[in-house]
């Protein structure tokens, strides 16, 4: 029984569902590492979550003066991530519980997320999350990325459900942003301590400040109980 009424549920994908920050980073840094840059670290890399890789390698491009086109740094960080994808990414076992409650309640749920179609479904495969999350949408499937509010509003349109009934569960700044500028209710799990205080953060409904160390399934879908939009 669907105790949420018109509720739909959209999930970024990177930091919220799974952990794979570490392999993004990971393959960023031998991407740059092979093109002259030896020393990019994990604050480097903080600086870019929330982004999509293809914005993230154009201000790479800018930043390092990179001789290689903004298509050959974007094909080599895929192709070193998917490598990793496959193999070592972890679903926060909390939001996996949290995914399963939904799906037996038949709650509508989608992946909007600002990674490639096929590194997409390389994790949810990888994770065996695909099972229950079949509506997914890259930010490479709609005209601008995170902070624009296309992705969401895509996934919301692919599941039939109106914006102002959609919760948009999201880890990064440019994240909740566009999950504020689609209408849309937002729980946000920061996935960078420091940056909690972020103005984007002030507009979501529910500010878990401690990142995914404060998420439960159960507290989540409580507050979606008492925020529901009624059938």
């Amino acid at each position: 029984m669907n105790s949420l009424g018109a509720t739909s549920v959209i999930f970024d994908l990177d930091g919220t569902l799974v952990d794979s920050e570490p392999n993004y980073f990971e393959a960023g840094r031998q991407v740059l590492a092979e093109r002259g840059v030896p020393d990019f670290t994990w604050a480097d890399h903080e600086r870019y979550v929330g982004i999509s890789t293809q914005e993230t390698v154009a201000l790479w491009k800018e930043r390092y003066g990179l001789r290689a086109s903004v298509a050959e740094l974007l094909a080599a960080k895929n192709r070193t991530y998917l490598e990793l994808a496959r193999t070592a990414t972890r679903a926060y076992p909390e939001m996996r519980t949290f995914v399963e409650r939904l799906a037996g309640e038949g709650v509508p749920m989608a992946v909007a997320s600002g990674s490639s179609p096929e590194a997409i479904e390389a994790i949810l495969a990888g994770t065996g999350l695909d099972a229950q999350l079949r509506t997914v949408v890259s930010a490479d499937e709609v005209e601008r990325g995170k902070p624009a509010p296309d992705v969401f509003l895509e996934a919301a349109r692919r599941l039939g459900a109106a914006p102002a009934d959609c919760v948009v569960l999201e880890d990064a700044a440019p994240g909740a942003a566009a999950a504020h500028a689609a209408g849309m209710r937002c729980i946000a799990i920061p996935y960078v301590a420091a940056q909690a205080d972020a103005p984007e953060f002030a507009t979501a409904g529910m500010l878990l400040r401690g990142g995914q160390t404060e998420f439960t399934a159960r507290t989540a879908y409580d507050w979606l109980l008492h925020s529901t939009s009624p059938a």
